[in-house]
C-alpha cells in the first residue's frame, strides 16, 4: 500500500537506503555511462599541509545530499519559479570513487585525471568530491580535449605555489599546476584572503599568467554584477569551491579554515550569475574534512551548494538555443 501523500513507489525517507550523491543511481563502469551529470568521489588528502580528514569528504557529502532529495521530483524554486532538477528530464548517476593508492600521490592523482577523462569522453558534466584541492589540478587536466576553459576558484588561499621542497602537487600548488595548461585561457581567483599559504610572488606570478584576484571584501564592495563582468562572458568555465572560501562560522569542517569568508548566498548568487553568463562544464568541492564537524554542517552546505549550482547548469542549457546544423 503506497504512504498517504505518495500515488506509487516507497517514501524512501533520506536515512533509508545506501547514500549515493542526490540518491542517484550508481554507475560505476565509466565505458558504459550515459548520463547528463556524473559526480565522481576523489577520497585524496595526502596533499595536505596540516590537517588530514578530506579523504572522508566525498562519503559526507553524499550522505548530507540525501537531505535534499526527499519529496519531491525535483527542486522548486519560488523565488525563481523554476523547478530545477527535475527527474523526468535530468540524468544524475553517482560514479562511485577513483582509486586511492595509500601513499602513492603520483598514482592517485593520475586516477582522478583518468576517471574526470571517462566521464567527459561520456559526454557527462564532471562534478568531483574532494578530497583535499590537490585533487583539482588533475581534474583540469583531464579537459585537454575539451578546452579552452576559464577556471573560476572560490578559496581564502591563492594555492599558486610553484614548488616547495621539491613537492609541485599538494593542495597548494593546484592553481598554479592549472595555470600552466594549454588549454587554460585564465583564471578568476575570488575569496582570497588573510595569512595565506602563498607569498608575494605568487600572487605576481598568478596575475602575470592571467588570473584575476578578489577578496571578500573586493566582492562585496564590487556587488555580484560587477565580480561576474570581470569574468570573460561567453566562455567554457571549470569551477572549484574550496569549502574554506566560506566563513567557519558556516563550514566548520576543514583542514584550514580561515575567517573572513564568504556566506551561503554569496557564492550561490555569483554561480548562478556564472551559470547563466557561460556554460560550466566541469565542477568540484573540496577539503570538506568531516571529523572536524560534527554536526554535519559544512558537508550540508557543500550538498545544497551543488545541488543548486547542477540546476541553475541544466536549467540555462535547457534555455540556451539549439545549435545550428552542420
Amino acid at each position: 500500500m503506497a504512504a498517504q501523500g505518495y500515488e506509487s513507489g516507497r517514501l524512501d525517507l533520506p536515512f533509508v537506503g545506501p547514500a549515493t550523491f542526490a540518491k542517484a543511481p550508481v554507475v560505476t563502469d565509466w565505458d558504459r555511462l550515459d548520463a547528463d551529470v556524473a559526480v565522481l568521489g576523489a577520497p585524496f588528502d595526502m596533499g595536505t599541509q596540516y590537517r588530514s580528514g578530506a579523504r572522508m569528504g566525498p562519503r559526507g557529502i553524499r550522505q548530507a545530499s540525501t537531505l535534499f532529495t526527499f519529496g519531491h521530483a525535483g527542486a522548486y524554486d519560488h523565488e525563481d519559479d523554476v523547478t530545477y532538477l527535475p527527474r523526468e528530464r535530468v540524468q544524475l548517476v553517482d560514479a562511485g570513487d577513483v582509486d586511492i593508492v595509500h601513499t602513492d600521490s603520483v598514482t592517485s592523482l593520475a586516477n582522478v585525471e583518468d576517471g574526470v577523462r571517462a566521464l567527459l569522453n561520456r559526454g557527462a558534466l564532471p562534478v568531483v568530491l574532494g578530497g583535499d584541492h590537490a585533487v583539482t589540478a588533475p581534474a583540469i587536466a583531464a579537459f585537454s580535449e575539451h578546452g579552452p576553459i576559464h577556471v573560476v576558484q572560490f578559496d581564502a588561499h591563492l594555492d599558486f605555489v610553484d614548488e616547495r621542497m621539491g613537492v609541485r602537487f599538494g593542495h597548494g600548488n593546484c592553481m598554479r599546476r592549472a595555470a600552466e595548461m594549454d588549454h587554460v585561457a585564465g583564471l578568476t581567483q575570488l575569496g582570497i584572503r588573510g595569512v595565506s599559504s602563498t607569498a608575494k610572488d605568487g600572487y605576481d606570478a598568478a596575475r602575470a599568467m592571467g588570473s584575476s584576484i578578489l577578496s571578500v571584501r573586493h566582492v562585496r564592495d564590487l556587488g555580484t554584477d560587477a565580480v561576474l563582468a570581470r569574468i570573460p562572458e561567453g566562455a567554457r568555465y571549470y569551477v572549484t569551491i574550496d569549502v574554506d572560501g566560506f566563513d567557519p562560522s558556516i563550514a566548520p569542517g576543514t583542514g584550514t579554515p580561515s575567517h573572513g569568508g564568504f556566506t551561503y548566498y554569496e557564492v550561490l548568487e555569483l554561480l548562478q550569475g556564472l551559470a547563466g553568463r557561460g556554460e560550466i562544464v566541469g565542477l568540484d568541492l573540496v577539503e570538506v574534512a568531516p571529523p572536524y564537524d560534527p554536526g554535519e554542517v559544512t558537508q550540508i552546505l557543500a550538498a545544497q551548494l551543488l545541488l543548486s549550482t547542477l540546476g541553475f547548469v541544466l536549467h540555462a542549457r535547457e534555455g540556451a538555443p539549439a545549435p545550428p546544423p552542420e
